[in-house]
């Protein structure tokens, strides 16, 4: 009870100082509120943006939040869209269960995106799923299928956890769980500073430095075993998919794990980011921001000829 209370202390804090670093108040989440997946665990919610904007839900990756897509909502141009952000479960405000199973089944992490959607009655929203978060909307599609949804973004998302998709870092992953606290925060250190070619400035590394250390261990031990259908989601996807990945993603090999997204659903586009790592949103921003929108513009589009 004392340490989930320390959680959501610290977690609050966090929030607080993102929110004074760099941009005025009027562009923080508009709504915060608490959404509850079907096996109970709460799922931390925001949404800014306009309220009656086309939807777009941003899924954030392995030790992250919602903090995670500071550049892409405070985009004026993006702004102009119903932004809407969750934590994933053990992650920044959501709830932490010990459970190891909570975690390996990756059809809780559908459960979950699944619930937000239908909780925010959200209309075809674009998906936009970060490294894990990818992993998640392939199991939400494998789960729930794409007629909820207007379209998917992948960015150096997670197609499959298997060897020859994904950078080698034992002794990173290995440090990460380790029991001694020393240990375990310098491996979460040494993972984010993995997460970027162009590394971010000292303000920005320590707010997301803040943000890792909210993070369940229990879920960073069992994620790696999470099960991700992605031959039956992403393979089976109707709606458009576009892949953006950073040509010099040290965690996620980028070409292996687009030409086996391909290989699975041809009908997917990819931009490779050539001097980006794994976070092309935060490294370059603008454009990312730029091809998001153009994204979003042709769902509308697609939508509206099927009308």
């Amino acid at each position: 009870m004392l340490s989930s209370r320390l959680h959501r202390a610290l977690g609050a804090l966090i929030v607080g100082l993102a929110l004074l670093i760099g941009a005025p108040a009027a562009l923080a989440a508009t709504r915060e509120y608490t959404v509850s997946a079907p096996d109970g665990v709460a799922l931390a919610v925001q949404e800014s943006g306009d309220p009656d904007g086309a939807p777009v839900i941003f899924i954030h990756g392995l030790l992250g939040s919602r903090l995670n897509w500071d550049k892409q909502l405070r985009d004026p141009r993006l702004q102009r869209h119903r932004l809407i952000t969750y934590d994933l479960r053990g992650h920044g405000l959501s709830g932490k269960p010990t459970d190891a199973a909570v975690y390996t089944d990756g059809r809780r992490w559908a459960d979950d995106l699944a619930a937000v959607i239908a909780s925010t009655k959200a209309s075809r929203p674009v998906l936009v799923g970060w490294s894990l978060g990818g992993a998640v909307i392939s199991n939400y599609l494998a789960a729930y299928g794409d007629g909820a949804i207007g379209g998917a973004v992948y960015v150096d998302g997670v197609i499959e956890l298997k060897p020859e998709q994904l950078v080698a870092h034992p002794e990173v992953y290995r440090d990460m769980v380790a029991a001694d606290l020393k240990t375990h925060l310098q491996g979460e250190r040494a993972f984010l500073r993995l997460c970027f070619h162009r590394q971010p400035d000292a303000d920005t590394f320590s707010l997301l430095l803040a943000n890792a250390a909210l993070a369940s261990w229990e879920m960073q031990a069992a994620v790696p075993s999470m099960t991700v259908d992605a031959a039956s989601g992403l393979g089976r996807a109707k709606v458009p998919v576009l892949l953006l990945y950073g040509a010099r993603d040290a965690l996620v090999k980028a070409e292996p794990s687009i030409a086996r997204a391909k290989g699975l659903n041809p009908r997917v586009r990819s931009v490779l980011y050539g001097d980006s790592g794994h976070a092309p949103f935060l490294e370059e921003p603008d454009r990312f921001n730029r091809d998001l929108l153009a994204f979003i513009r042709s769902v509308a589009s697609a939508s509206a000829g099927r009308d």
